[in-house]
């Protein structure tokens, strides 16, 4: 990093948190301010037929803000890898109007009818309905497999398996899954391997590190943090190459400029005032998890002694299957955590119950929040493989003070 004024600083050798403050977020040139402004605007004046100034002509297809943010999101998501052997950046940031605009539009950019993906078999309900509702009668096929056994993967791929869907931890159940060796099963049969990586966050892991090709996030969650703007964002790295021997319809053979192509034209994209709340949630993603896994540790301690309670479900606990992988691969384990209540009256019981957990969907807020997967967020997947347990409740363990959610889990509990 250069300390000399007005040289653009590479912030891909500093830590976490300065690369999330500052890359892509350099001052404005014109005022010096050091907050990116919202550009709330449509159009851009050309300086003569196809005289763009910085590449801006149409919000849909670039705009400032959101510039800034896929920029910090790169950065966030392939900081230590440093650029590539030509000097340009380890990864390519994309921002999306929702998570599921950006699955979206990623799956329209790397399959086509007749392929193959593999997706968890206790996966987000939202992705599984989009693979299998949406793609499904298009003619894309799929398997749902236990992602935390490698070889059950590995048994999994056919030769037309285009991509190895991966969610570690998964939503509800925080299973957790070696990204580096599916990265080695997915690339041995020539396909692309995709982590949704937003439990855990890009403070917490680092998929592209360990092989991934392709990061997805719902920036609704943990990047935005405060329940206060929808988005989804993909982080794609450089020498990701489309499966299948496929070309993308801008030519090329490139993840990162087929997506580019498809966002463009599908055109779900962030608008700038939600960029701008997305970089505000990113800068300080950091300290904020530091306090949620702190509290959901200490939340899922209370919970394991409780004798209500006949399971818990967190990956920091040494009870936990993947406790040993999670500390490996995490910084920490997050702050997710679920529990069994013994019957599906009890769990829907202790979610009507608590005052400072809201009963709601939707995760990774400063306050704290209670679900139902099966009756809320995982309903879409009744009935199939991804079924949840009836009696299954979900955390999000926000950021308040730990003894006020311990009490009221005790009392709704009770």
């Amino acid at each position: 990093m250069s300390n000399h004024r007005g040289e653009h600083p590479d912030w891909t050798t500093t830590g976490f948190s300065t690369r999330a403050i500052h890359a892509g977020q350099d001052p404005d040139a014109t005022t010096g301010a050091v907050v990116p402004p919202i550009h709330q605007v449509s159009t851009y004046k050309q300086d003569g037929v196809g005289g763009l100034r910085g590449g801006y002509e149409y919000s849909r297809s670039a705009n400032p803000t959101r510039t800034a943010l896929e920029e910090a999101l790169a950065a966030s998501e392939s900081g230590g890898l440093g650029p590539t052997a030509d000097g340009s950046p380890a990864a390519r940031g994309f921002a999306f109007a929702s998570g599921l605009a950006a699955e979206d539009t990623l799956l329209r950019a790397v399959v086509r009818p007749g392929d193959h993906v593999i997706v968890p078999d206790d996966a987000y309900g939202g992705t599984y309905r989009l693979i299998a509702r949406v793609f499904g009668p298009w003619g894309v096929e799929h398997t749902p497999v236990d992602l935390t056994d490698v070889e059950a993967v590995r048994a999994a791929v056919r030769p037309e398996t285009r991509v190895v869907w991966v969610e570690t931890p998964t939503n509800p159940l925080l299973g957790v899954s070696d990204i580096a060796a599916l990265a080695g099963v997915a690339h041995d049969a020539g396909a692309l391997l995709v982590v949704d990586n937003t439990f855990a966050t890009p403070y917490l892991q680092q998929p592209l590190a360990l092989g991934a090709d392709v990061v997805v996030h719902s920036t609704t969650k943990y990047i935005g943090g405060h329940s206060d703007v929808v988005g989804g964002a993909l982080v794609v790295a450089t020498g990701a190459r489309l499966p299948g021997g496929l070309v993308s319809p801008a030519g090329g053979t490139d993840v990162a400029g087929a997506v580019g192509f498809h966002q463009n034209a599908s055109g779900a994209v962030a608008g700038p005032f939600d960029a701008w709340l997305t970089l505000r949630g990113l800068k300080t993603l950091a300290v904020r998890m530091d306090r949620h896994q702190a509290n959901a540790a200490a939340v899922a301690d209370f919970l394991a002694a409780h004798p209500a309670v006949t399971e818990v479900i967190y990956p920091g606990l040494a009870s936990h299957p993947g406790h040993e992988l999670a500390a490996r691969q995490m910084r920490g384990f997050g702050g997710m955590v679920s529990f069994r209540a013994g019957s599906e009256a009890k769990a829907l019981d202790v979610c009507a119950r608590t005052q400072v957990f809201t009963l709601a969907e939707s995760l990774g807020g400063v306050e704290s929040l209670i679900e139902h997967p099966g009756r809320m967020t995982h309903g879409s997947v009744a009935g199939t493989a991804l079924e949840v347990p009836d009696d299954l409740v979900r955390l999000s363990v926000g950021i308040e003070d730990v003894e006020d959610l311990i009490a009221d889990l005790t009392q709704a509990l009770a």
